[in-house]
């Protein structure tokens, strides 16, 4: 038996390590993910029922049906196969304090005087993180909505951006709320209180967009913070630094990058960024580059 044959998949659909290698291909270069030869069970057993939800044969066909130039839909389900959204409310706490904190030394008073406040949740999931930060600003500035205070939240997934913007969690997802938060911001959805929904005061504050980080950022920021956790853990090393180096641009002096507990922040960003906490990092003052337009 030659080695292509033997690294081919004993299934219902046969993959080859020629099938892996052009998924990873164009995985890597549509949406920035680093697919290591390791992920080559994960990849078939994700994509085999993408393949059979579009009653496809082989991986060949497949890959012919991702390339046509209408098939961006699919393309966003390949991407949505091959990642995986985990998220809670007020994940990783120390950041929505170190959030806090920044809020009781000045920026709430900035904004409570009209100053502008802007945030973003770049991979924002199903709309946890982008709440929690809600929750987080409104503490500190109750009269967040009617002034210039604003949430950007994205992700690449339109289905889970489509479930964020809906804002409708179940009573097991908003158990991590502290309690008066939850009181406050959630109102059960159903008489049996199986499923709550995101108070309008809340929403308000959240502007929910579909984005490929790997392409052109529509807007020209600066924000006070970002949020990008566990974004960069799918992307290779060389891809991570550009992200790394176009976020520090968005933010403004003294703003603040919050990334995933397994990454850290290389390359060319950390002549602006310095570490300031857990997986936290701060913006000069005084050697800030430009904002990108």
């Amino acid at each position: 038996m030659n080695s292509s044959a033997s690294n081919t998949f004993t299934r219902d659909i046969p993959f080859s390590d020629n099938d892996f290698r052009s998924i990873a291909d164009l995985a890597r270069d549509r949406f920035g993910l680093s697919l290591a030869e390791s992920k080559k069970p994960l990849v078939y057993s994700r994509l085999a029922r993408r393949l059979k939800s579009r009653q496809v044969s082989s991986f060949s066909d497949y890959l012919a049906l991702l390339n046509r130039t209408e098939e961006e839909e699919e393309r966003l389900e390949l991407i949505s196969a091959l990642t995986t959204n985990v998220t809670s409310f007020f994940r990783e706490n120390h950041h929505f304090e170190m959030v806090q904190t920044v809020l009781s030394q000045g920026l709430a008073e900035k904004a409570r005087a009209g100053g502008r406040l802007r945030i973003w949740s770049a991979g924002c999931s199903s709309g946890q993180e982008p709440f929690s930060i809600a929750m987080t600003l409104l503490e500190a500035i109750p009269d967040a909505p009617s002034k210039n205070v604003r949430i950007l939240a994205t992700d690449i997934d339109p289905k889970i951006v489509a479930k964020a913007r809906a804002g409708i969690y179940s009573a097991e997802d908003v158990s991590g709320i502290p309690a008066p938060l939850r009181k406050k911001w959630m109102t059960a959805d159903d008489a049996a209180g199986k499923t709550y929904a995101v108070a309008d005061g809340l929403k308000s504050l959240v502007t929910f967009n579909e984005l490929n980080l790997m392409n052109d950022w529509p807007f020209a920021g600066p924000f006070d913070a970002i949020f990008c956790r566990n974004v960069a853990i799918y992307f290779a090393p060389d891809t991570q630094r550009r992200l790394w180096q176009r976020l520090s641009a968005k933010l403004s002096p003294g703003g603040l990058l919050f990334i995933g507990h397994s990454e850290r922040v290389t390359g060319p960003a950390l002549e602006d960024l310095t570490g300031v906490g857990i997986t936290s990092y701060c913006k000069s003052r005084t050697n800030a580059q430009p904002t990108l337009q």
